[in-house]
């Protein structure tokens, strides 16, 4: 497949502090990334004040690909410091900014970075999936909340986690603590779009413990407060009545699968109730089977319809079967 003769060329900062479990993987997937429209020239990772040998994982990876560049903060100073340091080298007039404790999908910077053809297009942002298990309560706290961001996502952009944007500004005030915000507000004040590229999947991990996800959610909030006070922006989270319209929609859908596990629980005894009558009392061991016509009269449009999907698409219809 040919390559587009102009491709929008972006740099890609990565911002990390003692991410060593993790910025090997992060650093493969963003030197692997599939790109069709879009091109990574540079990799930029800030380091600040990293404890552990995540320096040395990355000067490791220099020598794999010559886009990486590393910036070694001596000190923690705050994520909006290491972001200022990243936008003070990149060398493109479009950015991707990703925290160094996720994981992009292989598609995830051209979904991204394809939007940018648009010259009404100011920012961009993922779709933030978490690893947690959902076996616990505060996992599934995880998924449930990224799973109702992505729904207002859909309606108005919320982004975070792995942004990108073109850099028509030279650094974030150093008193800005959601830095992802700012720059949205940066974005719309300058009359340009902000959109959501819900098929750019960036994995991260969130809280495993209800002390952390309160720590992390009361941060947040009082960032966004503090944005909507100084500079009179207001993300879309921290609009009650959306974030209310998604929760009911939540609810009434946890309301309808009770309900559903309950008739169906019910219908399925009365089934063996009446199974065991015919057994024991009519002694019918139904041999010639009572059909259920219904489960058969859409079969044969479903297969052809089934056909028909493999035809144009067969590696996806392959996957669903």
């Amino acid at each position: 497949m040919e390559h587009p003769a102009s491709r929008i060329r972006c740099s890609v900062g990565v911002t990390a502090h003692n991410e060593a479990a993790n910025i090997g993987a992060l650093l493969d997937a963003l030197i692997n990334q599939h790109l069709y429209q879009a091109e990574i020239s540079e990799i930029i990772v800030v380091a600040s004040g990293c404890t552990d040998d995540t320096v040395p994982i990355i000067e490791r990876k220099l020598a794999e690909d010559e886009r990486i560049r590393l910036i070694v903060q001596p000190r923690r100073e705050g994520k909006t410091s290491a972001i200022n340091l990243f936008l003070q080298a990149a060398t493109e007039a479009i950015c991707v900014l990703e925290s160094g404790d996720t994981l992009p999908r292989e598609d995830a910077v051209e979904h991204m970075v394809r939007m940018f053809a648009d010259p009404n297009v100011g920012m961009t942002g993922a779709h933030k999936i978490p690893v947690n298990t959902p076996d616990h309560i505060v996992g599934l706290f995880s998924h449930l909340r990224l799973r109702m961001e992505h729904e207002l996502c859909l309606e108005i952009p919320r982004l975070g986690e792995m942004i990108a944007f073109r850099k028509v500004f030279d650094q974030i005030p150093p008193d800005v603590a959601m830095d992802e915000a700012f720059v949205e507000a940066l974005v719309v004040k300058r009359g340009m779009q902000v959109r959501y590229a819900p098929d750019a999947v960036v994995f991260n991990t969130g809280p495993d413990t209800v002390s952390d996800f309160v720590r992390q959610r009361r941060r947040n909030h009082a960032g966004h407060l503090y944005l909507q006070h100084k500079y009179g922006y207001q993300v879309s989270s921290i609009q009650n009545g959306r974030v209310l319209k998604i929760a009911l929609k939540e609810i009434l859908g946890a309301i309808r699968l009770v309900y559903t596990l309950f008739l169906m629980a019910f219908l399925e005894g009365y089934a063996r109730v009446l199974g065991w009558y015919d057994f024991k009392v009519k002694q019918d061991r139904h041999v010639v089977w009572d059909m259920a016509w219904t489960q058969k009269a859409d079969v044969g449009a479903e297969a052809q319809r089934r056909l028909g999907a493999q035809d144009t698409a067969p590696m996806a219809t392959t996957t669903n079967l």
